[in-house]
């Protein structure tokens, strides 16, 4: 079982080109859809309201087989703005509440059966809600593969100084790693981004992944390290697009066998030949979602 703790929202698309469209979203609960879709059991534990928001997010976690933790809360489900560019690139502004009541005496039945957890974004980085998660993957580690995403949001927490010890906090528990090349440039600015993911590999992790947008990921382990090209196609936004792809490198991952504290030792000894394997499929996946709006991860027919 796949557990999923982060942040879920509505995310509000403008764009100059098209009317204003409202979609459920949310880093973590995107990548909790998506490994739905690719076939593997999730359970998504996160918080909304009992507003019209919430009810979309509701329907959209049913909708997709993700089994819902917690019950909707009287505090209004966050939002998030997202304007597009031209090209469809996105930018966001946030409306957030950000904490989970009840989430430490739940851990003992949300962890049970858990074999791999799975956090990232808003949900690592803004208090108290941050606190609750870190405490939920301290306690989930000695059974789990951890993997984490910082997904940085300088717009909501500005200070990098700030994030960057936050983040280094998840690496030094996460198994697998995944950050963009615009994250690391922010959290370490003036260095490459392959030197910041080779010292955030230092702090613990089996394997880092970079995304680098047109560029194609790239990834790095104790074997070596390794690329694949991004797949080429015509963009609608690039909303949910990062998600997509930490979604099927989750599924990738397990679909070899690397989920379960007990597998640590031979995740730790992940081949290059592996590692492409599952970068190509998750750039595949990231793929299929710019080529249509909104956060809209794949089926696993979609990547056969």
């Amino acid at each position: 079982m796949l557990t999923v703790i982060g942040e879920a929202l509505v995310d509000e698309v403008l764009s100059d080109t098209a009317p204003r469209r409202s979609h459920p979203g949310g880093s973590p609960m995107n990548v909790a859809v998506g490994v739905a879709r690719l076939g593997r059991p999730v359970q998504f534990v996160g918080r909304f309201g009992k507003d019209a928001y919430g009810l979309l997010i509701a329907e959209h976690l049913k909708a997709n087989s993700v089994l819902n933790a917690f019950p909707a809360d009287d505090l209004p489900t966050s939002t998030a703005t997202a304007t597009l560019d031209p090209a469809g690139g996105a930018r966001y502004t946030f409306d957030l509440e950000w904490t989970i009541p009840g989430l430490a005496d739940a851990l003992p039945r949300l962890l049970a059966g858990t074999t791999l957890l799975h956090t990232g974004s808003i949900a690592t980085m803004l208090s108290p809600g941050s606190d609750e998660v870190f405490t939920a993957v301290e306690r989930a580690h000695p059974q789990a593969t951890i993997t984490y995403d910082p997904n940085c949001r300088p717009t909501i927490i500005t200070d990098a100084s700030y994030a960057r010890d936050q983040a280094e906090k998840f690496v030094r528990l996460a198994d697998v790693v995944k950050a963009s090349d615009e994250d690391l440039a922010w959290l370490y600015p003036g260095e490459p981004v392959e030197a910041s993911a080779r010292r955030w590999l230092g702090m613990g992790p089996a394997a880092v992944v970079v995304t680098r947008g047109s560029q194609g990921p790239w990834a790095v382990a104790a074997s070596g390290a390794c690329s694949v090209p991004a797949v080429t196609v015509s963009v609608a936004d690039t909303v949910g697009a990062g998600d997509s792809f930490m979604a099927a490198l989750l599924a990738g991952l397990m679909d070899r066998g690397f989920d379960g504290a007990a597998r640590r030792p031979e995740l730790r000894k992940i081949g290059v030949g592996d590692l492409e394997a599952v970068l190509t499929y998750a750039a595949r996946a990231a793929a299929i979602t710019v080529s249509r709006p909104g956060a809209d991860p794949p089926y696993r027919s979609e990547l056969l």
